[in-house]
């Protein structure tokens, strides 16, 4: 036998002893050992994926998205301007706001663990799945690769409202003297109305207009109506996302609306506000004189309205899935 052969036999049993397990018959070898680990990395791998899914309150990512693209399509002037360029330009508004928007609700959740124990605790940092070192990497990465793009892409417009974003979400969270302001519920709404009605709408709608079309600034109808129905959509989302967390926010001493005036009266205070936003889309649609443009605003948000009362009226405001369950509704609607 050659020292070759001899190598060659010799790692043909130590492969076979490493990899197989006989039974007391020696007939029937054992699934190899490499494939147990391997099955469980998958298992855990698909583990951490949900919880950081979780970690991102997708609700709040899809309510960027669709914000930003709605916004978007408003300085268009005719089917032309749907071009790559335009496509190339969302993009560059949508990646940095979504890394922005993970930061923000994930440094809520960093100084809320405990209130999340109480009010939502299948989040990942309230549940353990996540530490609090993994959730400080998270929103620390998230916020600068969000703050890179921003300067890379060379949009005054862009980076201003990730900054106005950034200063907003962490002044909300934050507990610092003067910060934390989710704790006044006057400062907690204002802060969502300045992110979701304003920032978003001026800053992106400036930033396709100027930076991506080439086009001088303009204010137009749509942009001014947009602002406004905003103003009353994210005042309904600062109010009602509380309803749902009046235990935990009373224990922990946060004074929002439901705390203060009662989880009924804020939820119809809120229903009732949507249909006034609802009612001026109408009113708005109909004045328009493109046929096909009124048809759809006027049916639709007559729709979406009447959807929306039958709705409210089916919720179970003892029961906090049914409440949560609505609110998920308000975002899609």
């Amino acid at each position: 036998m050659t020292t070759l052969d001899y190598v060659r036999n010799h790692q043909a049993r130590s492969l076979d002893q490493r990899s197989s397990i006989l039974n007391p018959n020696n007939d029937v070898p054992a699934v190899p050992k490499i494939f147990v680990p391997f099955g469980r990395n998958v298992s855990d791998l698909c583990k951490q994926l949900n919880a950081f899914y979780r970690f991102s309150r997708p609700h709040t990512v899809i309510g960027t998205v669709i914000g930003i693209t709605s916004v978007s399509l408003l300085p268009l002037e005719s089917v032309a301007d749907l071009s790559p360029t335009f496509f190339v330009g969302l993009l560059k508004a949508l990646i940095p706001s979504i890394l922005m928007n993970i930061y923000v609700v994930g440094l809520n959740q960093l100084f809320d663990v405990e209130i999340d124990k109480v009010n939502k605790p299948n989040l990942p940092l309230a549940s353990g799945e996540f530490s609090m070192g993994l959730g400080m990497t998270i929103v620390s990465m998230f916020v600068l690769m969000s703050f890179a793009m921003g300067i890379r892409f060379q949009s005054p417009p862009l980076f201003s409202a990730l900054a106005i974003s950034f200063v907003l979400g962490s002044v909300y969270s934050i507990e610092l003297p003067f910060l934390r302001w989710k704790r006044n519920a006057f400062l907690a709404a204002t802060c969502i109305l300045i992110v979701r009605a304003i920032v978003v709408q001026v800053a992106f709608f400036l930033h396709i207009q100027r930076n991506v079309l080439g086009r001088p600034m303009v204010f137009t109808r749509s942009l001014v109506f947009a602002v406004a129905f905003m103003c009353l959509f994210s005042t309904v989302i600062a109010l009602f996302k509380d309803i749902p967390d009046v235990d935990g926010d009373r224990d922990f001493g946060i004074r929002s609306f439901s705390v203060s005036l009662g989880q009924e009266k804020v939820f119809w205070l809120c229903i009732s506000m949507l249909l006034m936003a609802y009612g001026a889309a109408v009113v708005i649609g109909a004045s328009s004189s493109f046929l096909p443009s009124k048809l759809i605003t006027v049916l639709g948000h007559c729709s979406l309205a009447t959807f929306l009362w039958l709705q409210a009226r089916s919720v179970n405001l003892t029961s906090k899935a049914s409440i949560t369950s609505f609110y998920m509704l308000i975002w899609k609607a």
